[in-house]
């Protein structure tokens, strides 16, 4: 599957969440890979 990059404009507090979430790294390999996991959860939960 292609990626392609998009461009979103979101609250400073999610910002931050964010930061703090991409200093594990073992987690997230970085903004858009949090992002991508965040986006398919929801995707996910609206199949139910």
């Amino acid at each position: 599957m292609a990626k392609k990059p998009i461009s979103a404009t979101i609250d400073e507090d999610l910002i931050k969440w964010i930061n703090d979430q991409l200093k594990d790294k073992t987690k997230y390999r970085n903004k858009s890979h949090l992002i991508e996991i965040a986006v398919e959860l929801l995707k996910k939960e609206g199949k139910k």
